[in-house]
């Protein structure tokens, strides 16, 4: 009896120990890899003049950070009362919505573009210190730079993801109106591509062994790289080449996005181009009507990913989805 019990707990020793050493060689091993830079993301921003882009202004967020954002005001002489709150995509900065914004104030909008947590000119460029910690800051803005109108909350690709993970939390009641511009769900809900669309590289490993530490209140590595984005040696400098494990997956909705969807009580718009090479367009309105909360979906013909912000053919539905 004795000994049965000694090699059970044997037995019982030596898989913590495996698993131990799995999780440790997928945390020290299983990073991202490098990947090619994505033409069709990084091109098409040399054609853009950033000439005008308005100088920065900061907020401090409740941990002290000071946090960078953009002002845009409403074009002279319009009647509008509503701010639109920009949340840019994967790897950006606010000054990457720079041509959207502009249309948007000439529309009649007050603009705001973030740069949020972990990218452009806001702390540790792909960090974060607490999963949550991006929804603090913005209502962190909301309360810092406070406005008499209504406002929208809009984001773009993870951004958009990042919005409707705010859209569906208790805190919604902060903004009246949601738009998703191409929103990132999930790397396995039906809107996703095969390979991330050649965008970005995940440290699969890594990414799945600090999940399960999380779960068991470990965090201490959370610091490190589990994504790579396919940026170029021009916009490297510029922007945020990899995300930590907490920015990962703070900024996005989150594993339960339908639940996200679900929870949203307030107006929400999707606006997709029909040419989008990241995500299957035609899967949005199914996937919301699927949740529960069908929600007008927008296609623009001829629009692909970027041009979802660069493309004047995107912006009357776009203003229309702000508006509506």
């Amino acid at each position: 009896m004795t000994r049965a019990i000694t090699v059970t707990a044997f037995a019982a020793f030596a898989a913590v120990a495996l698993l131990f050493l799995a999780l440790a060689a997928a945390i020290s091993f299983g990073g991202p890899a490098p990947i090619a830079p994505l033409a069709s993301i990084n091109e098409p921003f040399a054609k853009v003049d950033f000439s005008a882009v308005p100088p920065a202004r900061s907020y401090a967020a409740r941990d002290g950070t000071s946090l960078a954002w953009l002002d845009y005001p409403a074009a002279a002489g319009s009647q509008g009362t509503r701010r639109i709150v920009l949340v840019h995509g994967s790897s950006a900065r606010g000054r990457s919505m720079h041509v959207l914004a502009q249309a948007l104030a000439a529309a009649g909008f007050r603009v705001a573009a973030l740069d949020m947590r972990g990218h452009g000119d806001s702390g540790p460029r792909g960090q974060a210190a607490y999963v949550g910690q991006l929804e603090d800051d913005v209502e962190d803005f909301m309360r810092t730079v406070p406005h008499t109108g209504p406002s929208t909350l809009l984001g773009f690709s993870s951004g958009g993801g990042f919005v409707l993970r705010f859209a569906g939390s208790a805190r919604q009641a902060l903004f009246d109106r949601y738009v998703l511009l191409s929103p990132y769900l999930r790397h396995d809900a039906p809107t996703a591509k095969p390979h991330n669309g050649g965008w970005v590289s995940v440290g699969l490993p890594r990414l799945v062994a600090l999940h399960v530490l999380n779960r068991a209140g470990l965090t201490a590595w959370n610091d490190l790289p589990v994504l790579n984005f396919g940026l170029n040696n021009a916009a490297r400098p510029l922007l945020t080449p990899s995300y930590s494990y907490t920015l990962a997956i703070s900024f996005g909705p989150h594993d339960e996005y339908l639940a996200d969807i679900r929870g949203v009580r307030t107006a929400l718009r999707v606006v997709v181009g029909r040419d989008d090479e990241l995500f299957d367009a035609e899967q949005f309105a199914g996937v919301f009507a699927a949740a529960g909360r069908p929600v007008p979906v927008t296609l623009v013909p001829g629009v692909n990913h970027m041009g979802l912000t660069l493309d004047p053919r995107a912006w009357p539905a776009i203003i229309e989805a702000c508006r509506s």
